[in-house]
Formats: structure tokens, C-alpha cells, sequence
């Protein structure tokens, strides 16, 4: 202890130099032994981690790239169904046009049918109703004459004649009057 007292003061800035030098080695121990252990430790982890975030990305740009050519093919098989929806329904336009036109042609086609079978009645039954009215007003016509005459008109050739002269003379004056 007297050898510190008789050592001059040292000035506390000024470093001591054995304690600089065993704080040197110290320091070098610890990092060559950071250098040969821990260093590459880190550098392996971080290579890892350099490895995984590129390869991150590389998967995120493929997925990317997967996703941009799957809507593409999305975008291109719905403008396909708009064009096929679009091509269907002027079809079914087209289809329901010539249907409604058909049916139409077969109405109209049924109409003069009924019209035509309607006017063939009527004539016939126009027809009937003449003949049906020719032979009672022929009745009745030989009945008043044979009354107006006072004798019988009962041979046939006679009746005929003037009930076949009478109805000439009603649809002449028929025909006149129209």
C-alpha cells in the first residue's frame, strides 16, 4: 500500500494502460469467440430469413401472376356466356317471332276454314229452307188457287206448273226489288 502512496496521483481522464490492455485481449477473446460461434449463427439465420422472405415473394409474384391469368380467363369465359346469353335470347326471340307468326298463319288458316265451312252450311241450309218454303208455299198456292177456281188442282203436272210459275214470278220480282 505504500507503493500507491507513493505513486504520483493519476489524472482520472487518463487511461491506465495495463487495464487498456487486458480490456483489449478481453475484447478479443469475446469476439473471436463471437466470431467463430455467434456470427455465423446470425448470418445462417438471417440467410434464412433472406431466403424465406425472397422466396415469399417469389411465391407471392407467381400467385400473382396465377391470379391476374385466372381472371383473365374468368373476364374471357364471361364475356363468352354474355355473348352466348345474348346469341340465346335473339334466338328464342327469333324462335317466338316465327312461333307467334305460325300460330297466327294457323288461326287465320282455322278462320277460313270456319268461315268457309259456316257459308257452306248457310248455303245449305239457305237451300233446304228455299226448298222446304218452295214446297209450302207451292202447297199453299194450289190450295188457294183450287178455292180461287172452285176446282180441284190435284193432278200434279198442273199443281207443278203453276206453283213452278208462281215462285218464278215472286223471285223475279225478288230479283227486281233488290
Amino acid at each position: 500500500m505504500m507503493y500507491l502512496a507513493a505513486e504520483e496521483p493519476q489524472s482520472p481522464v487518463l487511461p491506465v494502460w495495463p487495464e487498456v490492455v487486458i480490456g483489449l485481449i478481453c475484447f478479443g477473446i469475446i469476439f473471436a469467440v463471437f466470431y467463430k460461434f455467434l456470427v455465423p449463427r446470425i448470418n445462417q439465420a438471417l440467410e434464412e430469413r433472406r431466403e424465406a422472405i425472397e422466396g415469399g415473394m417469389e411465391r407471392a409474384e407467381a400467385t400473382q401472376a396465377e391470379a391476374r391469368q385466372t381472371l383473365e380467363e374468368y373476364r374471357a369465359q364471361l364475356a363468352d356466356a354474355r355473348h352466348e346469353a345474348a346469341r340465346l335470347r335473339q334466338e328464342a326471340q327469333e324462335q317466338g317471332a316465327a312461333l307467334i307468326a305460325e300460330m297466327r298463319e294457323e288461326g287465320q288458316r282455322q278462320r277460313e276454314e270456319i268461315l268457309a265451312a259456316g257459308h257452306a252450311q248457310l248455303a245449305a241450309d239457305r237451300k233446304q229452307a228455299a226448298e222446304v218454303l218452295r214446297q209450302d208455299i207451292g202447297k199453299l198456292a194450289t190450295e188457294l188457287a183450287g178455292k180461287l177456281v172452285g176446282e180441284s188442282l190435284e193432278d200434279h203436272a198442273r199443281q207443278s206448273r203453276t206453283i213452278d210459275r208462281f215462285l218464278d214470278e215472286l223471285e223475279e220480282k225478288a230479283e227486281a226489288a233488290r
